[in-house]
């Protein structure tokens, strides 16, 4: 009678773990915002297993699904504000990566098709000729395309050969009681070092990958590294409605690697930097800013902003980013650096006063990159911003 009793619970429960996928029920709710072309993420059931689920609507038979643990993702094409939308979920053949990753060594490169979007350099860089070793270095994201395929990015630049593309590094900060700048490395007082690349993917809806960098202090007997570094970088499928746009997001993670804190006083830069095209520069007035309280280069430096766009002519044709930084993130919004001789910018929350990276204290940034081939489109930006930071609201049952 036991054994009967048992058998019986063992059926129930699995029958009830085996719930079938498309008796799911997905709605997203638009809120108070058109969304368009939208990154959505939500939780995935706890009984879903396996790999090669994707969404069916009666509008879209198949709309893929980026996974990682229980957290799912997928790009929404067109939901105007106050609808919602219903999806079934669903597991079938996989269909091929609209996205696509490759690795030579530890630079990864990924692109759509045949176009570039990005690259990832793990190894230490190879840099122009005459440019002083002390400046190598690795970790860091350069070249960034336009979906045109025009260079947004600019990497050992002649008047600053420290700035790389994309990258993270802190300027005036006290280590161990010694002065220590990870960003300026001709100083040779620290540097940022390559570790290692973790999980790469791509997909259909996006590639991208994990990769560790430490910052290590030469300002003591000894080089000891101060923070451990974790990027996690994810590059969405293009997208082409309401203009062509690349979007991808960093988030950057840092922790203290020893019981010795990385403090950080008042500064004026130092955090994400950013480096334009060197044609932004070497063209009179050939590049602009705009923050989202409407400030520009003669008055946006050290102010705060939600979000900022970087724009210039690249080959005769405009091109541009916005760079966002997300509402959750320490002293947001942060302060910004917006360099009024060279296409440099950079979201610094030193610049709010002192502060500290301790053990029990670790530092974790989001960041957003809205990459085309145009100047600054206020309206489309705020939208976008509002994707990120007040995303579409899903319900599964």
């Amino acid at each position: 009678m036991l054994q009967h009793v048992v058998l019986l619970l063992t059926i129930f429960v699995m029958a009830s773990a085996a719930r079938s996928a498309d008796t799911y029920t997905l709605t997203v709710s638009a809120g108070d915002t058109d969304r368009i072309s939208t990154p959505v993420s939500f939780t995935l059931p706890d009984n879903l297993t396996g790999d090669n689920w994707y969404l069916t609507s009666h509008k879209n038979p198949y709309t893929p699904l980026h996974i990682s643990g229980h957290t799912a993702t997928f790009i929404l094409d067109n939901l105007p504000a106050n609808k919602s939308a219903t999806y079934k979920l669903q597991q079938g053949a996989k269909k091929a990566a609209i996205v696509n990753l490759t690795r030579e060594g530890n630079v990864l490169k990924i692109s759509a098709g045949d176009k570039p979007i990005l690259t990832y350099q793990g190894d230490p860089s190879t840099p122009p000729q005459g440019v002083d070793p002390v400046f190598i270095r690795g970790g860091y994201i350069h070249p960034v395309y336009t979906p045109s395929g025009k260079l947004l990015t600019d990497d050992y630049t002649p008047d600053h050969k420290h700035h790389h593309g994309i990258w993270s590094p802190w300027t005036d900060t006290e280590f161990e009681g010694k002065h220590t700048d990870f960003w300026n490395m001709g100083q040779k007082s620290g540097r940022v070092e390559f570790v290692k690349l973790g999980d790469t993917f791509a997909n259909g809806v996006a590639a991208g990958f994990r990769t560790f960098h430490q910052m290590v202090a030469l300002s003591g007997k000894e080089p000891k590294t101060a923070l451990n570094e974790t990027w996690d970088v994810t590059v969405y499928a293009p997208v082409t409605a309401p203009t062509p746009l690349y979007i991808f997001d960093l988030i950057i993670h840092q922790e203290c690697a020893s019981d010795s804190p990385l403090i950080l006083p008042k500064y004026h830069y130092g955090g994400l930097g950013f480096r334009g095209n060197r044609q932004w520069k070497d063209i009179k007035d050939n590049c602009e800013f705009l923050t989202s309280e409407g400030k520009d280069r003669s008055n946006g430096n050290e102010t705060k902003g939600r979000w900022c766009y970087i724009s210039g002519k690249t080959d005769g044709q405009m091109t541009g980013v916005a760079i966002f930084d997300h509402p959750s993130n320490f002293r947001s919004p942060q302060g910004m650096r917006l360099n009024p001789d060279i296409p440099f910018f950079c979201y610094c929350p030193s610049q709010d006063g002192p502060w500290e990276i301790t053990p029990t204290k670790p530092y974790t940034a989001r960041y957003r990159f809205i990459v085309a081939d145009a100047g600054p489109d206020k309206d489309l930006i705020e939208r976008l911003y509002t994707d990120w930071a007040d995303p579409p609201k899903v319900t599964v049952k």
